[in-house]
């Protein structure tokens, strides 16, 4: 039997091919990524859930004339094949090679690029309306999850999609899942239509019995409109999507690409008013451990595909910072029975699921809804509980004006553990937890805190139960660093100093102490003695170590794990100055740009932010300092 992905080059190709061709190519298609993302890593049960999706919507549209807008985008490996990228599919993820994520800059095809979700319908919605005010013609297709439609703004689209007679296809892709099992009332209602074939059955056979009728039959089938109506309300509860002003069609196999073709067309012939189409998929479909286990195999890293075990060792002690979090949480709640736990759709993801098992009546998944979960939080606290919001630094800034707002204006015990802050590795710009402590800083009445290692990540969370305001503890991805040094208590707004030196001081947060300690070290072979101090509390900054610091060594150096406007570094110069205290301080943070996806080493080295760029840069200020003195 030929093999037809070799014969795949573009979309162009696809057209060309009969149904028996398209299907044999769904199974190819399969165990090409099936192989592929064994080796980068990735996103692999979403991929695979998608695969006659994709190359229904490429046989049907014709990009890049029409728009196909991918929302969260990490399901767009087939997209990515099918539109000329197959030989580049193995450089997924990796320093240099192809994002993991749609990028208009490589691709054409990639109309708009996308990393958080529920963002599709929007960006869509305003394709469709520049297509119209242009004169331009040309097809607009949103492809959302169900999962993603728990975000206020796949609403908040919806509801002004509705509002516009305008040519528009939202596609969603309903597979029960988002990274987690979907949770909240949205769920349950694609449930019932999911299990209600009642209603589309009795459908199918209505039009097709008047549209038999000779002469009459079209005329009868368009005045049974409101017939159909009555027994679409009678048999299915709720049909929100069409009072929403969309037409809808579905529920429809997801994997069989005949049908999808049959529907696809007919919603490019709707003009005038938005469509929805409701497809079913199978998350993981292909590969049967993705199958069982959806959640484990949403994100991996590269794994052997006959055991399912990762190919990747752990670093560190094997303790995760999630995991320690989780642990922390579950048993400080039963000692104290104020403390909840809040996440947005990510249980696993933010340790929290042993919690979940051990308090159940006290842990929340409110959905992909990270405003909601804040301001949630926020009604949680005012009531007298401690709610505790496990969130990825990336996604807590989706809730920028309700921490303002809902919580720090109002000084409430909420704490967010912010997880992967920092550089996170391969999934790149969209994921990168570097502008936290920028969009935190500057905000009054929250405490900011940043651990070295895991047990300070336990007292510092231990210190979050004393503080009756908003607090933050920021710690990054993985494993947690190790340190052969002494254990000292953390202090409220103090620092710690870990290493002594006479020529000068780095003043570093969270997983930078260790870059700080190894470049001390390798400055110290130079002859350069550095001291180290760990910052711990980045708000508020330890004020007296600082006017120390600024009378004790004649080179200040500042190191986090964030951007530099607005970063630790940038408060610390604001103190300075605004103490008239006279410190010569260098500030080492990432510049103005958003920062590409690899490896973390990988990246630390090409932003210069490893210990070795940093050590040769701070060598290279000390000799310039002394050469200027004599």
């Amino acid at each position: 039997m030929d093999n037809i992905l070799e014969k795949v080059n573009s979309p162009e190709d696809l057209k060309k091919l009969k149904n028996k061709e398209l299907n044999q190519l769904s199974g190819e298609i399969r165990e090409f990524i099936i192989n592929t993302v064994s080796e980068t890593g990735g996103h692999l049960a979403s991929n695979l859930g998608v695969v006659e999706l994709s190359i229904a919507l490429h046989k049907v549209f014709d990009t890049p004339k029409d728009k196909i807008i991918w929302d969260v985008g990490h399901q767009a490996y087939i997209h990515k094949l099918l539109t000329g990228r197959k030989e580049q599919l193995k450089t997924l993820r990796t320093f240099g090679g192809l994002s993991g994520f749609p990028k208009r800059c490589e691709s054409v095809h990639d109309a708009f690029e996308t990393g958080h979700s529920s963002t599709s319908i929007s960006a869509a919605l305003g394709y469709a309306k520049a297509r119209d005010l242009a004169g331009d013609d040309y097809n607009v297709v949103a492809v959302i999850g169900d999962g993603s439609l728990t975000g206020g703004m796949a609403f908040e689209a919806l509801n002004h999609a509705g509002d516009f007679p305008t040519r528009l296809i939202v596609i969603l892709n309903d597979n029960n899942m988002s990274i987690s099992r979907n949770v909240g009332g949205m769920a349950r209602y694609l449930s019932r239509i999911r299990t209600v074939p009642a209603y589309f059955k009795l459908k199918a056979r209505v039009q097709k019995t008047i549209m038999g009728i000779p002469v009459f039959g079209t005329a009868m089938f368009k005045s049974a409109e409101k017939l159909k109506n009555w027994f679409k309300y009678l048999l299915v509860p709720g049909i929100i999507f069409e009072e929403l002003g969309f037409k809808y069609l579905g529920p429809i196999d997801g994997h069989n690409i005949e049908n999808l073709e049959y529907v696809l067309k007919r919603a490019k012939s709707y003009n005038g008013y938005p469509v929805l189409i409701h497809v079913i998929t199978k998350k993981g479909k292909g590969y049967e451990r993705a199958e069982k286990e959806p959640s484990k195999y949403h994100g991996v890293n590269p794994f052997d595909i006959e055991s399912g075990k990762s190919k990747q060792s752990s670093n560190g002690n094997g303790r995760s910072y999630s995991g320690i979090f989780g642990d922390w949480i579950t048993e400080a709640a039963k000692k104290d029975e104020r403390i909840t736990a809040v996440t947005a759709a990510m249980p696993e993801g933010t340790g929290l699921n042993k919690f979940a098992s051990v308090h159940k009546e006290r842990f929340f998944d409110v959905g992909i809804a990270e405003q909601h979960a804040v301001t949630f939080c926020a009604g949680l606290a005012s009531g007298g509980f401690k709610p505790y919001f496990a969130v990825y630094s990336t996604f807590l800034q989706r809730a920028y004006d309700q921490v303002i707002h809902d919580v720090c204006m109002q000084k409430l015990p909420v704490t967010f553990a912010i997880d992967r802050a920092g550089i996170v590795g391969a999934d790149g710009e969209t994921h990168h937890g570097v502008f936290d402590i920028a969009y935190l800083s500057h905000m009054p009445n929250i405490i900011i805190m940043s651990p070295k290692d895991g047990w300070e990540l336990e007292q510092m969370l231990e210190l979050t139960r004393e503080l009756d305001m908003p607090c933050a503890v920021r710690y990054p991805r993985g494993c947690e660093s190790s340190f052969d040094i002494p254990k000292t208590e953390v202090t409220f707004a103090k620092s710690e100093l870990i290493k002594e030196g006479k020529d000068a001081v780095i003043i570093a947060e969270g997983k930078m102490v260790l870059t700080a300690l190894k470049a001390a070290e390798m400055l110290m072979s130079k002859g350069i003695d550095t001291a180290v101090v760990n910052a711990r509390f980045i708000k508020p900054l330890d004020e007296e170590m600082l006017q120390n610091a600024a009378s004790t060594y004649k080179k200040i150096f500042t190191l986090e794990d964030g951007v530099r406007s607005g970063g630790m570094g940038s408060k610390i110069l604001e103190f300075y100055n605004g103490n008239g205290i006279d410190a010569d301080v260098t500030i080492f943070a990432y510049n103005d740009q958003f920062i590409t996806h690899g490896e973390t080493d990988e990246l630390y080295k090409f932003v210069e932010m490893d210990f070795e760029s940093i050590a040769d840069k701070i060598e290279k200020a000390i000799n310039s300092q002394e050469r200027k003195e004599l």
